[in-house]
């Protein structure tokens, strides 16, 4: 072989192995970038609560109670909390700061709308309803988001403004 005959290129092998890092890499990133997005949602949903606890105090402070959420439904209690909330003008001043991402008449109105007219849903991240629990005696509601999974009934990522 001269010396003008050598030939230029990769094997097989080396082409695998900078796919393999290739791959390892792009997982890396996937993988954290999913951790970022997870944490900055659970970051809104807690700043969401932190504006509803706000404006949920306003509401004590104006009338002596918090809105009742009887019902077992989630979406009634929710819409309930968002009228109530609303029909005050310094909880509504808070609730005016929640993002508008968030709030949304997905449903039915499950209360007549002309009675409670723009009667909408506030929603986590994840495009589940929050859930607004408050039952008499109790000393503050509860706010529950459904978290990652979207299933209320799985209590594990399940987050709450307690």
């Amino acid at each position: 072989m001269e010396s003008g005959d050598y030939k230029h290129g990769m094997t097989l092998v080396e082409i695998l192995v900078v796919l393999v890092i290739i791959m390892i890499l792009a997982g890396l990133v996937t993988g954290i970038s999913m951790s970022i997005d997870r944490y900055s949602k659970e970051r809104a949903v807690k700043a969401t609560f932190s504006l509803l606890d706000a404006a949920l105090q306003e509401y004590y402070d104006f009338t002596g109670g918090f809105p009742s959420a009887a019902d077992a439904n989630p979406n009634v209690n929710c819409e309930t909390l968002y009228y109530e909330l609303s029909s005050l003008s310094g909880s509504r001043e808070v609730l005016e700061k929640i993002s508008q991402k968030v709030i949304k008449n997905k449903f039915t109105p499950t209360v007549d709308p002309a009675a409670r007219p723009g009667v909408c849903e506030i929603y986590d991240p994840w495009g589940t309803v929050l859930n607004y629990r408050y039952n008499p005696g109790d000393s503050f509601p509860v706010l529950t988001s459904a978290g990652p999974d979207t299933d209320p009934a799985t209590a594990a990522d399940n987050i709450t403004n307690r």
